[in-house]
């Protein structure tokens, strides 16, 4: 007996990773499954540090005493102070190093496949062996993604040895090299490592010619009628030995998965060349605009064809929206004025430096959103995918430039700059967000070059220049866009638009960008606090400026808390001031009318925003209250709007230190099992009542249980015990490999420890499958009733009948079937009304129709429609003539009586179906002439066809008089 359990244990087990497998595999429906895959590489990778010469790429390399590291990763940690090093802004020493990485890679059995290895970003220049053999060289910089294609090193159904040779040491022909930077460049292989295997014919990589991968436009965006025009261009290549007659399938996608709109185009693609598909298209129905309030998103998911089979496929996400620019309102986006409020963004982070996994890109994008900004500035590089990604999701507006800060270098290095400025638009120029390339260098202004090739590129968006006032008069030269770094005094002409690409922070700085359009807005310097080796008064900190620390906590100083204030609609109050002996004055940011103050429950006063003249463009701006008296207790603040609180908070005179308050920043993001992933979680040192202690001085030490570990935990940088800054002590919690429960805890001497748990969720390395989402390509027909005069449209089938009698036509679409309409039980009092001119979206098919006369009404029928559900959308118009001398038709219309016929104003629909009856109510029926301000009001009916018994719709007024029928739309649906 027990070794049939034993069995049928095994036999579970077994069972349990088949279905585990078979779900792995299972692509939603409508995402077709073709010969390309794309994994991610991340984990595993034997790691060592130094020996530039070493052989390290031989296949009897001993690599067993190695470090196990996983992607993102930098050469070092760091400590807050740059582990001591005394560099100046050339970083001549600090992490100028090399990194061998290692790995084991499968390949599939299919030994016609194409096979890349897939690069997100390496500092700075990389050497790639496969299986002991050198694949290429990548020395264009670390900022910038790239690929080599493996397929001829690989063995098939195998592992092969992947060798990266990550090098960061100085060059003087790779920027932002040579310097000086005003910024620490990293090292490694900090960005996503994928492995992809692709059909012969497949769509290329973006970024590796002027016209190749997907370059999807929008050349005409009308945000006042809603409708937009997509311009989609696929480059696919052909690596077999004959031609190959291909087709390219572009769907463009909305956020239900429905197909919104299907493109097609077949060539013959010759051997060994490259050819591009150029389609174009338009939007005209329920258009979601993408702006920053409503950051709607389409996939364009795009099929490439050998005959009739799949072979290739790829998913783009793009939005609609149009940007203009002018001297009355500035920006303007989808029609609205728009200030631009912001700030640059560095992708350092403490200890880790830019080896950042991409929920902390991510979650960088959602705070500065939560605080009502809408636009960043990718200083000074471009920056990771999943940045751009996520600005694309929370909608924010991106200025990206290439990697510089002031200096430049000989022709190789200017070459090089070109190749990074390229790469950069071709694997950025699909994101929504981006508007703005910096076409200059840092301080120096335009460069003609980087404004030219990246205008080559990208004709769409502008460009800015980068200016300073301490490197002379400046313009926006050949850019677009003025921009200009504004630290105090600045030149500008003032009659070009002009946009602080670089300023100071909070309330009086933004209000200067207030009062004229044509100062396109303020992005402040900066988000957080970046590694450097500018000079500094605090050596134990090398993190210069920032709202925000290296760990992404706000500086109570910087007024942070002010921006939702400004630029956010929600009730918002935020106390900004402490309640102490000392405190004299009390700042409360509102966007409320009028705050009033309470100590222990006593108005102690009531301010209107202040009105000093820095804050006199704002629309909200600070409360300001003098405090003569002061009483220890609790302080209250409301928020008020017409004499009625709309919001308050409190706070409380600080106590003593008592405990701590642990708080794993897990909004809007998931931890990923994936042995990358990373959680910051903040220490705060509290009172009895919870009041955050800003002045604590405190170590706080960290420790984890489950499978996870403390990043910098063994390595000595100052990572744990951590201690606070602003009372806070932040702590990076890696995650490992095995899904489950993890226990954090925080303690510190003579305080109350706490103790908090989050779950890590399981890793999806499938890059295809683990992005996935359904598509519903229903197949959709549209209707236009009408008399043999009526006038046609594209992309409608008309159906033209004759009055005293039941009119039958057939269809092709939808598999085949029938439709009657008629006049019900009285097929005789049937009426058809040709074309009289309704004015509005698809009046041509609105401005006619057929009348049932009858009082039973009007009924439409299909016969022969194949099994399975649909959705019919009918729309009934009376038809009001604003014929004129100029019509054509004026004197054939002058003979039109049946619209005078007296017509329903309110139907019901009954409805006959595989379901049965079943009856919809209460359907308005619009009149008139002019629906450009009225529309039309389509009915939305879903039923059921058994593929064999008619399908019939009863269309009667509730007054029992005439029934109009204009127009349907039927499609296939689920």
């Amino acid at each position: 007996m027990r070794t049939l359990q034993v069995v049928k244990t095994m036999l579970f087990i077994l069972l349990f990773h088949l279905a585990a497998h078979a779900q792995q595999k299972t692509l939603p429906e409508g995402f077709e499954k073709t010969d390309r895959s794309k994994l991610n590489i991340n984990q595993g990778w034997k790691f060592h540090l130094g020996d530039p010469d070493a052989d390290f790429f031989k296949l009897d390399t001993d690599d067993s005493k190695w470090e196990t590291v996983n992607v993102p990763h930098g050469l070092e940690l760091t400590t807050m102070d740059l582990n001591g090093v005394q560099d100046d802004k050339y970083q001549d020493t600090f992490m100028r190093k090399v990194g061998w990485y290692r790995k084991q890679i499968e390949v599939s059995d299919n030994s016609q496949s194409k096979v890349f290895l897939e690069f997100e970003g390496v500092h700075q220049v990389t050497d790639v062996w496969v299986n002991g053999k050198h694949i290429g060289q990548h020395a264009v910089g670390g900022y910038t993604p790239f690929h080599f294609d493996i397929t001829d090193f690989v063995n098939r159904g195998a592992k092969n040895l992947v060798t990266v040779l990550a090098d960061n040491r100085k060059r003087e022909d790779v920027p932002p090299d040579p310097g000086p930077m005003d910024y620490i460049k990293f090292a490694g292989l900090y960005r996503d490592v994928y492995l992809v295997e692709t059909n012969p014919l497949h769509i290329t990589f973006n970024w590796e010619a002027e016209n190749a991968g997907q370059y999807i436009t929008t050349p005409t965006v009308d945000p006042v009628n809603m409708n937009a025009t997509i311009n989609i261009k696929t480059t696919v290549r052909n690596e077999n030995n004959q031609p190959k007659i291909t087709t390219v399938i572009n769907r463009v996608v909305d956020d239900k998965g429905l197909v919104v709109l299907k493109l097609e185009q077949t060539k013959t693609i010759a051997s060994g060349a490259d050819v591009q598909f150029n389609v174009i298209g338009s939007i005209e129905d329920n258009l979601k605009l993408w702006s920053i309030d409503e950051p709607n998103q389409y996939r364009v998911n795009t099929l490439v064809l050998e005959a009739d089979k799949v072979v290739d496929q790829i998913e783009v996400k793009t939005g609609f929206r149009k940007i203009e620019m002018n001297n009355h309102d500035g920006i303007v986006l989808n029609g609205k004025p728009l200030k631009l409020i912001g700030t640059n963004l560095h992708q350092h982070y403490g200890f880790i430096g830019d080896a950042m996994p991409n929920s902390l890109h991510y979650k960088d994008i959602l705070q500065l959103k939560k605080l009502g900004m809408n636009v960043i500035r990718t200083a000074h590089y471009p920056h990771d995918n999943s940045l751009l990604e996520a600005c694309d999701e929370l909608g924010m507006l991106v200025y990206e430039e290439a990697p510089t800060w002031m200096s430049i270098g000989n022709e190789a290095w200017f070459d090089n700059f070109e190749k990074s400025a390229r790469a950069m638009v071709r694997n950025h120029r699909n994101h929504t967000s981006i508007f703005i390339w910096g076409a200059g260098i840092n301080h120096r202004g335009y460069v003609p070059r980087a404004h030219n090739v990246i205008k080559q590129e990208d004709p769409v968006r502008y460009t800015a220049s980068q200016s300073s006032r301490w490197t002379g008069w400046q313009t926006s030269g050949l850019t677009d866009i003025y921009g200009q770094m504004v630290y105090g005094p600045y030149y500008w002409s003032g009659d070009e638009p002009m946009v602080a690409m670089e300023g100071r922070r909070g309330p009086e700085a933004v209000n200067e960008y207030m009062n004229d359009p044509m100062k396109l807005g303020l992005i402040s310097w900066t988000a957080h606090a970046y590694y450097t080796f500018h000079p500094t008064k605090t050596p134990k900190n090398r993190s210069r400026g920032g709202f925000m620390t290296a760990f992404r906590y706000p500086r109570p100083e910087e007024n942070l808390a002010w921006y939702p204030a400004e630029l956010t609609d929600y009730p918002y109050l935020h106390i900004a001031s402490d309640w102490n002996e000392d405190t004299k004055e009390v700042v409360i940011f509102s966007n409320s009318e009028k705050v009033q103050l309470k100590v222990n429950g006593k108005t102690i006063a009531e301010e209107h925003p202040s009105r000093a003249d820095k804050y006199k463009y704002l629309k909200h701006a600070p409360f300001v209250f003098s405090i003569s008296k002061y009483e220890k207790g609790t302080l209250t603040a409301n928020g008020l709007l017409d004499g009625k609180i709309v919001v308050s908070k409190t706070t409380k005179t600080p106590e003593e230190a008592y405990r701590i308050i642990l708080e794993p920043d897990m909004e809007g993001r998931k931890f990923v099992a994936d042995g990358s992933d990373i959680l910051v979680a903040y220490a705060k040192i509290v009172d009895k009542n919870g009041i955050l202690l800003g002045d604590a001085d405190v170590a706080v030490e960290f420790s984890v249980k489950g499978d996870a570990e403390i990043i910098g935990d063994k390595e000595g940088i100052g990572s744990n015990p951590m201690q606070t800054e602003y009372g806070v002590a932040p702590v990076l919690i890696r995650a490992g490999n095995s899904p489950g429960q993890i226990t954090i805890t925080a303690k510190a001497k003579g305080l109350k420890s706490v103790t908090e748990t989050v779950t890590t969720e399981k890793a999806n390395f499938d890059m295809i499958a683990s992005t996935a989402e359904p598509i519903h390509d229903f197949e959709s027909i549209r209707v236009d009733l009408g008399g043999e005069e009526q006038l046609v449209q594209f992309d409608w089938i008309p159906w033209n009948g004759k009055d005293n009698a039941a009119s039958t036509k057939q269809f092709e679409e939808l598999g085949g079937f029938s439709a009657t309409v008629q006049s019900n039980g009285d097929a005789s009092s049937t009426r058809w009304l040709g074309e009289i001119n309704v004015i509005g979206k698809y009046g041509f098919a609105h401005g006619e129709g057929v009348l049932g006369v009858s009082k039973e009404g009007l009924t439409l029928r299909f016969s022969g429609l194949k099994k399975g559900k649909y959705k019919l959308n009918t729309v009934h118009h009376a038809p009001r003539t604003n014929t004129d001398s100029m019509d054509p038709n004026q004197e054939k219309m002058a003979t039109y009586r049946i619209y005078k016929i007296p017509y329903t104003k309110e139907l019901d629909v009954t409805i006959s179906d595989a379901n049965g009856t079943s009856t919809l109510s209460n359907v308005t029926v619009t009149e008139g002439e002019t629906m450009q301000t009225s529309p039309f009001q389509p009915t939305e009916i879903y039923f059921e066809s058994d593929g064999k018994n008619n399908i019939q719709f009863i269309f009667k007024g509730t007054d029992q008089k005439a029934v109009w029928l204009n127009s349907f739309v039927l499609s296939e649906w689920h």
